[in-house]
């Protein structure tokens, strides 16, 4: 439906191209109207010279709502209300001569309004025009408030709903519409720009996210608090986590506050920690997240890898922070992550071939890992000794004796029990009884063996030191070693020391049941053939085993 303006019943017709150039001619200042928009009014335009109203011109609304003439702030778009169809022009006078009519139409506002601004003519208007202008001008500004003087035909603003029967399909229309508009964009620069509606509210409950989008959706839905926009998003990574991208979540799962997210993000880390730590986003993380990694027990990899990476990032970071990649500067940036990287887990070749050669630890810190590798009592170091797990939950434990006796001797040979389990755990240690003669240190080697193969699975050469108490003392594998069930296994001590204590009355059958879930764990104990230092089954050493599950 075409929009038409009488004023005094005299048709008014020009071009749009000679409004906005100025031109001058004899013909009265007129209004022009294209093609209609949703709502009978001129389509709106996206061009960088639409002007808006302002609050200094006098303005005359017609249509939908009753409004004079008079108004010494006229205000349109969305803080009037937009309740109705509007036209709006403002005029604004020459210094040397009287403004000249030219309108043309303008972005609508809510309530799909169109803008109409006046501009001065040029000084060399003639007389006849400005003289018709004048009148023009003046007949404008006297205009009454009545609606009767200027008559706007046009369909009703509420009729476009009438022929949408669904929600839904109203909000589509208001996609990139006008109407009830109360916000625009502006897109491009200079005489590109363009400018879009919108509107401040969800168009529909729908979403479509690419991992293109997800982070900037996510950014939206937090910004404006739309729950259900940023459930969609969480889900959308939780579906598309791998360990490929594991790391580059976990940082924005950090970054929005996503305690969930961030959690599965670490889950995929334990789980696969060789492939997260050799994916390009590893070195692009910050600070904080590296140390949340490295702080954790259940990476599953050896230390000495955990190492190599952690140089790869102090070598980006550098980077980013403009220094040269030297040692002492790899040492700044990795900061707090260096005392979590766990160097007596390492073999002393592993040590010696890598980290000792680095450049990054003190000497100090050198000489006193090599010492703990190499003699007993083990010298203090500054960092963690605890072995890490590639399993979550609690440690759990057996122990197979109900006594504890005095004078167990050493010579050399091994103490060995076979076992079996129920079910499938990963074994982190044994606890093993100390000198009856006080306080004492003990060098050990503890394995696991595969009866069937005779494959040793797991073992550490290490020490312990005891107090002379009738307790156990843990000593533990550099790396959880894997048990299945209904496999035979020896579990295998060689020490060197003074007497120690031993265990009495021992079970065949030990039975662990997990506090929280009820689930057991059933160990079954057996003499273990050749030489074995005299342990059994009834007596004798290794009298607890420290596993997970």
């Amino acid at each position: 439906m075409r929009c038409c303006v009488c004023l005094f019943t005299q048709s008014l017709e020009c071009s749009p191209s000679k409004m906005a150039a100025g031109e001058s001619n004899s013909r009265s200042s007129c209004l022009n109207l294209s093609n209609s928009g949703p709502l009978g009014n001129a389509p709106p335009s996206n061009s960088a010279h639409s002007s808006p109203a302002s609050n200094g011109g006098v303005v005359v609304a017609a249509g939908g709502m009753n409004r004079g003439a008079g108004n010494a702030n006229p205000r349109t778009g969305p803080e009037n209300g937009g309740g109705g169809a509007e036209s709006a022009v403002r005029s604004t006078p020459s210094a040397h001569n009287p403004p000249r009519q030219s309108v043309c139409p303008s972005g609508a506002t809510s309530g799909a309004a169109s803008n109409m601004t006046a501009t001065p003519s040029s000084s060399s208007t003639s007389s006849s025009s400005s003289s018709a202008s004048s009148d023009a001008s003046a007949a404008v500004a006297s205009l009454p408030s009545s609606p009767a003087s200027v008559l706007v035909y046009r369909e009703p603003v509420y009729n476009w709903q009438a022929t949408k029967s669904t929600v839904k399909e109203r909000f589509a229309f208001l996609f990139n519409n006008e109407v009830l508009s109360d916000v625009h964009f502006l897109v491009g620069k200079g005489m590109g720009v363009q400018r879009i509606p919108a509107h401040r509210f969800l168009y529909s409950d729908e979403v479509q996210i690419g991992p293109e989008t997800v982070m900037t959706t996510l950014y939206s839905a937090k910004k404006y608090a739309v729950p259900a926009l940023e459930a969609h998003c969480v889900e959308f990574l939780k579906k598309n986590l791998r360990a490929d991208n594991a790391f580059m979540l976990l940082t924005q799962a950090r970054l929005f506050d996503e305690p969930q997210l961030a959690s599965l993000c670490l889950e995929n880390i334990d789980k696969n920690t060789a492939d997260a730590l050799a994916a390009e986003g590893f070195t692009d993380v910050d600070l904080d997240t590296l140390v949340a990694v490295l702080e954790r027990d259940t990476l599953g990899l050896r230390e000495v890898r955990l190492f190599g990476a952690a140089v790869r990032w102090a070598e980006a970071e550098a980077q980013r922070q403009q220094l040269q990649p030297t040692p002492e500067n790899k040492r700044r940036v990795l900061g707090k992550a260096l005392s979590l990287i766990r160097f007596p887990l390492m073999t002393i070749e592993e040590f010696a071939a890598g980290p000792a050669q680095s450049g990054i630890l003190t000497d100090r810190e050198v000489v006193s890992l090599f010492l703990h590798f190499t003699v007993n009592p083990k010298p203090h170091v500054e960092f963690i000794d605890r072995p890490r797990c590639c399993l979550r939950g609690k440690e759990c434990s057996i122990t197979r004796f109900s006594q504890v006796e005095s004078r167990w001797g050493y010579s050399g040979t091994s103490d060995r029990i076979r076992f079996s389990v129920n079910r499938r755990i990963f074994v982190v240690g044994f606890g093993l009884y100390g000198s009856i003669h006080g306080p004492t240190d003990y060098q050990v080697n503890i394995q696991i063996i595969h009866t069937d193969s005779n494959t040793v699975l797991g073992q550490n050469d290490t020490g312990f030191s005891c107090d002379g108490t009738a307790s156990t003392f843990r000593v533990m594998f550099k790396e959880p070693v894997e048990i299945l069930p209904s496999v035979n296994y020896i579990a295998c001590a060689t020490l060197k020391g003074p007497d120690s204590h031993y265990g009495t009355k021992g079970m065949r059958k030990v039975t662990h049941e997990a506090p929280a879930t009820g689930t057991k764990t059933c160990f079954t104990f057996c003499y273990a053939a050749g030489n074995n230092n005299g342990t059994s089954v009834e007596d004798g050493q290794i009298p607890e085993v420290i596993f997970y599950t």
